[in-house]
């Protein structure tokens, strides 16, 4: 019978792709939110990954340094070493500010990671750079990434100071998928603790010392091998008062504190349009089948039973769902790289996708079915 389906669709075939399309339109964005649910995970764990830290000292009592602020002091990294297991420590800052644009142009928001350039943890990842080489001196250099449309030795204006952009970098992204930006260690605690000249003059009259210049968001470090990193963990907080997450524990925190919201958010959206898709899809079999009713009935006039008619609908609803998730997956790809933010789409979600279709295409040819069933042969004959 799959014969008498094709004939069906030769016979409106322009109407059932352009049909097609439409559908596959709409399952094309189910993908999209699909990879911008996955896109924003990988975000996340960016920077987790290059810093490649076993732990994360923040202030006490907090969530720092992504789900909240946290203010350390930067020679907590030095205590830090004397504790049994820690291998490196590294004082690290993080701060949102807004790159001024090149040439004029808009200004581009980023996260900036603060580092001791001769300290022991190096946080840009050597496989995302792409042109030029990582900070080399304390002061006035930059390593941005390409997203922020600089050059090789392009300057900036920071705060008080003009920086050289000696470094590019590619896919270096924050949790909120804003682009890091990299600079020295002081030159990350002067944009970011530094007052102006007339704050710290009011200040000054007022006995008040500018003391934040020597604070960090957070202190990382790499433990020696054979040390369970949950003891080291626990002992740091009994006797130095901070929080301490592992690795594990701060991907939980930015997975379920930071972006958890938008997750859940995205997924609404994504099951919401599926469930469209299916009415949708319910819609169109219904529109086809009542436009051929008078066909329909001419086939049970002639001897057809029900169930080789049904099995037709059936089958143009299923190939009508699988060449709109072609289509959708072919609408995916070419504009998932528009987006400003990264969009990941993996095959599991795909295949995921597909079952979703196939399922709510069998359903959806339900309505189809019952109408072939109530039809009457009688129809056939007369206007």
């Amino acid at each position: 019978m799959i014969h008498l389906a094709k004939e069906d669709i030769k016979h409106s075939l322009g109407k059932f792709i352009v049909t097609a399309m439409g559908v596959g339109m709409l399952l094309g964005i189910v993908l999209i939110m699909m990879g911008v649910y996955r896109g924003m995970i990988v975000d996340a764990e960016v920077l987790l990954h290059d810093l490649d830290a076993d732990l994360w000292v923040v202030q006490e009592n907090t969530l720092g340094p992504f789900a909240e602020s946290s203010r350390v002091h930067e020679d907590l990294k030095d205590t830090l070493k004397s504790v049994p297991g820690i291998d490196k420590s590294e004082a690290i800052t993080f701060q949102s500010i807004q790159l001024p644009g090149k040439n004029g142009g808009k200004k581009v928001r980023v996260q900036v990671v603060g580092y001791d350039v001769y300290g022991e943890i190096n946080p840009i990842n050597p496989e995302r750079l792409v042109e030029g080489r990582t900070l080399g001196i304390d002061h006035y250099e930059i390593v941005v990434t390409d997203k922020t449309g600089y050059k090789l030795h392009d300057t900036l204006k920071l705060g008080r100071n003009d920086y050289t952009v000696v470094g590019i970098t590619h896919g270096s992204v924050a949790s909120g998928g804003d682009s890091l930006v990299y600079l020295s260690l002081k030159d990350a605690q002067q944009i970011q603790f530094s007052y102006s000249n007339k704050r710290i003059q009011t200040d000054k009259a007022r006995g008040i010392l500018n003391k934040d210049a020597h604070l960090v968001n957070t202190v990382i470090a790499t433990l020696k091998p054979g040390y369970d990193v949950d003891q080291v963990a626990q002992e740091i907080e009994q006797w130095h008062h901070k929080s301490v997450y592992t690795r594990a524990q701060q991907k939980i925190v930015l997975t379920r504190n930071v972006i958890e919201k938008a997750s859940k958010q995205i997924g609404l959206f994504t099951a919401i349009l599926v469930g469209v898709s299916t009415i949708i899809i319910a819609l169109i079999i219904y529109t086809m089948t009542l436009e051929k009713i008078k066909e329909i009935s001419i086939m049970k006039l002639i001897g057809l039973p029900n169930r080789m008619i049904t099995q037709m609908i059936v089958e143009e609803t299923l190939l009508l769902g699988i060449l709109a998730f072609l289509f959708g997956n072919v609408f995916a790809h070419l504009i998932s790289g528009k987006f400003p933010k990264r969009i990941v789409l993996d095959l599991p979600d795909a295949w995921g996708l597909f079952a979703v279709v196939v399922v709510a295409s069998i359903f959806a040819s339900f309505i189809g079915v019952k109408k072939v069933i109530s039809a009457d042969p009688s129809a056939a004959i007369g206007g």
